[in-house]
């Protein structure tokens, strides 16, 4: 099991020491290791005139004089320099910049210490005295910033577990290539569309110690209760084969160890990665112990960095809640009521049917459509009101194998008419119609298995893990384990359901996988889609029929049809008009789902289940791989679209006549439609209704709702504007001659470069 993080964060340097640059052969030989410890800058805000006036003064001494390295600077370049120069800039512009961001990094940090021991002052009713004697006594940098933060917090863990998987992601990727030198990697190229948030830890996330008994312990192996679980000690460590730090000391790492790993390939790897870090001069080689990495002086200042930043969030995370406190005046949530009522007006001023589809397509848990206009204009499928819906469909496409594209090739010549409304005959349909009946789709997803990353695993050895059972044969593999399984850790996917397993025969080998897919008619799929609904809703009989189609069995009335025209085509023949109703093979509903937006978002409602359920089928089946990226569907103009006719009247029915929960079956000159609706608006009406009658409580709650998600969007637009605007402030007021000093000649090799 791969895990796959984002490493962020001058830590992430490491990484970077790989990529070849124009200029790094002098970069690093014109720097020793002495060299590399020169001042390039020094920053002490504490010197600026109106200091006085932040209420600061009991804490300045906290900061004292912060001297930024050449060596930091070096290893910035190392982890962002080579961006700027890929994007034209030269050594010395680079340099200037980054030599600047670090002087701002530090001056936040100054403010961001200082400001926290004094909010810290005042959460454990400590005097200010008391506060800097405790921070002055510790006798690192680290340990201080260690204190800041609290000691044995959640920040200090993140921090540790950032830095950490950021040494052993370096070292993967050296390890990874000498594993596929020696096992000429047989992993296929074959890939498939997947549901975003594939292996995302959660924000919070570090691996916490457990004792032989599954109870959480801190550092002391004291037993805690689950509600104490953020006093659990780290469970994670570098894996380099070495002493001290091999995979059976690793913790958790060794869930995310590359598979075919060995203490030889691993010590390789380290020292390549040594290699690479030495040929900067970033580690002494000859003073310190290089098979203890976390002892060697530049991991150690990564460790800083890692802090810093923790301590800048928390900053304006402290900072952030004040102002969402306002945001939400106390609880009267009227500026939001206010900011809703604007953007409704607004919409409701604006939009019109002409070119709402674009509207539509920008719709999402950030861009919220909240009123939907009125049109009179219609599609090839005319609503019974003359006033027509917009939507949202997904689309399972069930296509014609190669033999079948062909022939239907042929007969679009051998039966082609221009006089006729679609440009043929009606024999055309006939034998489309013949191959539609023949039609069998298998599970597309076989590149999860042999692809360029596998994602299955096989859920019958997770005990207590439920998934559906197919009728026919099904396996028991199932795909994201780490979404899936690991919840704790990772983030579950969003409107995915998870439970549905490869339809057919799954065979493990040394070197893959040898897949036997069943194969399924259109009614078999009907059958795979009832039945997985019903078991994501958890209750049987949720999907119904119209116009006599009995599941499990055959439509065969509609594989007779020859006349596919309207009734007025027999007393004109100048009026070739199809009617496009003959095309659809089945429709219905999903009888238990909810029909208004505000259920969309609430992962507990019937709507958003069965809308999880048919997205998962979605991926399982569908070669039309275009609505796999998309929010909630294919958007539906209420009058004429651009898809084709039988798709266009299939969807607009279900829409109009249905809404969300609704679905069709129509034929095509692709394959079967299997289209379902998420999503229908009503004409010429608010989305959620007024500010007043929508409940803002929900901001403050855990589960998810349109509320919250809008007050989300609210914050997002806001609070970060506020944040930079304070950080602005911050560096106007103490990042001045007065406080920074430079040291130029100290990095002047630098600028001369290239």
């Amino acid at each position: 099991m791969n895990k796959k993080k984002i490493v962020s964060g001058v830590v992430a340097s490491a990484l970077a020491l790989s990529v070849t640059l124009s200029g790094c052969a002098s970069l690093a030989s014109a720097n020793t290791v002495a060299d590399m410890k020169q001042t390039i800058a020094t920053v002490n805000i504490s010197k600026a005139d109106d200091f006085g006036n932040e209420g600061l003064d009991d804490y300045k001494d906290a900061v004292g004089t912060t001297s930024i390295s050449k060596r930091e600077l070096i290893s910035y370049f190392l982890n962002v320099g080579y961006s700027y120069i890929n994007s034209g800039y030269g050594y010395e512009a680079t340099f200037n910049s980054l030599v600047s961001s670090l002087i701002n990094t530090a001056v936040i940090t100054q403010y961001s210490v200082m400001y926290l021991l004094k909010e810290k002052a005042a959460d454990e009713s400590k005097s200010a005295e008391t506060i800097m004697s405790e921070y002055n006594a510790k006798e690192t940098l680290s340990a201080k910033y260690e204190y800041v933060l609290g000691e044995d917090s959640v920040e200090i863990k993140l921090a540790k577990y950032s830095l950490l998987t950021a040494i052993n992601s370096a070292i993967d990727s050296y390890e990874k290539n000498i594993l596929e030198d020696e096992d000429d990697d047989n992993s296929g190229s074959d890939s498939r569309t997947t549901p975003s948030g594939i292996d995302t830890e959660q924000d919070k996330y570090y691996p916490r110690k457990k004792n032989t008994n599954g109870k959480y312990v801190d550092e002391h192996d004291t037993e805690l209760d689950d509600k104490d679980k953020d006093k659990a000690a780290i469970n994670y460590n570098v894996y380099t084969g070495y002493a001290g730090y091999e995979l059976s000391e690793s913790g958790a790492y060794q869930d995310d160890a590359l598979e075919g790993t060995t203490p030889s390939t691993r010590k390789r790897a380290y020292n390549s990665f040594l290699s690479s870090v030495n040929s900067y001069n970033l580690i002494d080689v000859k003073n310190e112990n290089m098979k203890d990495v976390l002892s060697l002086q530049y991991i150690q200042d990564e460790y800083v960095n890692q802090l810093e930043q923790r301590i800048i969030s928390k900053y304006y995370e402290v900072y952030e809640k004040k102002q969402e406190t306002d945001l939400k005046d106390g609880g009267k949530y009227e500026y939001i009521k206010q900011v809703y009522e604007d953007n409704l007006k607004t919409q409701q001023d604006t939009y019109e049917a002409d070119g709402f589809t674009s509207t539509l397509d920008s719709m999402s848990d950030s861009s919220f459509i909240l009123y939907s206009p009125k049109t009179d204009g219609h599609g090839v499928y005319e609503p019974a009101s003359g006033n027509g819906k917009f939507g949202f469909v997904y689309n399972i496409l069930l296509p014609f194998n190669a033999v079948q594209s062909n022939l239907l090739s042929e007969y679009k010549s051998q039966y082609a008419d221009k006089d006729e409304d679609s440009g043929y005959t009606a024999d055309y349909y006939i034998r489309r119609n013949e191959l539609l009946r023949n039609i069998k789709t298998t599970d597309q997803r076989a590149a999860w298995f042999n692809g360029s990353k596998k994602y299955a695993f096989n859920a019958s050895e997770n005990a207590g893990l439920e998934y559906y059972k197919t009728d026919n044969s099904g396996s028991d593999w199932l795909f994201f384990e780490n979404n899936l399984v690991n919840t704790d850790r990772y983030e579950s996917l969003e409107k995915y359901a998870g439970k549905y397993p490869y339809n057919g025969k799954v065979v493990e080998k040394d070197d893959g996988y040898i897949l036997i897919p069943n194969k399924l008619s259109i009614d078999d799929m009907l059958k795979e889609f009832s039945a997985y609904i019903d078991y994501v809703l958890g209750n049987s009989d949720n999907v119904s029929f119209k116009d006599g189609y009995q599941l499990g069995k055959e439509n065969t009335a509609y594989y007779a049809i020859d006349d596919f025209y309207t009734a007025d085509h027999k007393e004109d023949e100048e009026n070739t008009k199809l009617d496009y109703g003959k095309f659809l093979y089945a429709w219905g509903a999903v009888s238990s789902v909810e029909k208004t937006a505000i259920t969309l978002y609430d992962k507990t409602s019937n709507q958003y289940k069965a809308m999880s359920a048919v997205n998962e089928l979605q991926y399982a089946y569908t070669t039309d791989t275009g609505v796999l990226s998309n929010y909630i569907g294919y958007s539906v103009d209420a009058a004429e679209t651009n898809y084709i006719k039988e798709f266009e009247y299939a969807a607009q029915k279900v829409i109009n006549e249905v809404g969300a929960g609704g679905f069709a079956v129509c034929a095509g000159d692709y394959g079967w439609h299997l289209i379902y609706v998420t999503y229908a608006f009503e004409s010429d009406a608010m989305t959620y209704g007024n500010a007043n009658s929508l409940d803002w409580t929900k901001i403050d709650k855990e589960e998810d709702s349109f509320e919250k998600l809008f007050y989300e969007w609210i914050k997002s637009k806001n609070i970060p504007d506020i944040s930079t605007t304070r950080r602005n402030e911050i560096l106007k007021q103490f990042n001045i001659d007065k406080t920074v000093t430079k040291y130029q000649n100290a990095y002047q090799d630098l600028l001369d470069l290239g």
